[in-house]
Order: structure tokens, then sequence, then C-alpha cells
């Protein structure tokens, strides 16, 4: 089951179920959409993989008790805020390769 994790990784800002503004690597590292685009450059700083838009949970339950009431969204904030010059040489080796053949 997906983790909906409640904030940015890095700069904390709410990430509440239905946003769209958030995004997440293959290890579900979620981080808001201005943060993977401004600073991480589309590298994750714990795996180096892409991220793409989390998805949402419905709301309803539309089949199967497979919504939101019955798989509530996390609670637990992971705030790891980024040495940003650190993760800046990181990326740096690594961004202009495509996600999908990192």
């Amino acid at each position: 089951m997906l983790e909906l994790r409640p904030s940015c990784e890095h700069c904390n800002k709410a990430l509440p179920p239905e946003t769209t503004e958030a995004m997440i690597c293959t290890y579900e590292c979620t981080f808001c959409k201005d943060c993977v685009e401004q600073i991480l450059n589309n590298v994750c700083p714990n795996c180096g993989g892409g991220f793409c838009q989390r998805p949402n949970r419905p709301k309803n339950n539309w089949r199967n008790n497979n919504y939101l009431g019955n798989h509530p969204a996390s609670t637990i904030i992971k705030h790891r805020p980024l040495d940003v010059e650190r993760h800046r040489d990181f990326a740096k080796a690594i961004e202009s390769i495509p996600p999908n053949k990192r």
C-alpha cells in the first residue's frame, strides 16, 4: 500500500492526500513539486532516482473498500532537510542521465 506521507521531506510543506503537488520516487520518498524542480533537479537525494506525481487515493468507497477512509494517509512526518550544496554535487554527476536509465 502506497504510503501517503503528509509533508515534503525537505521543506516540510503540507502535502495532503488530495494535493497534486506531491512527488515521489520509487521508494516513496516524498517531496513537493517546487523542491523537486528547483532544488533536487529531479534527482532523489536518497536513491538517485527520478520523481513522478504521487497518485491520489479515492475519497469515496467506489469499490471493495479501497478508499482513503479505509486506508488513511500517514501522519508520520519525515522532515529531513537537505544540505543543498552536498545534494547539488551529488545530482550534478547523474542529473543528465534520464531517470529510467540511472
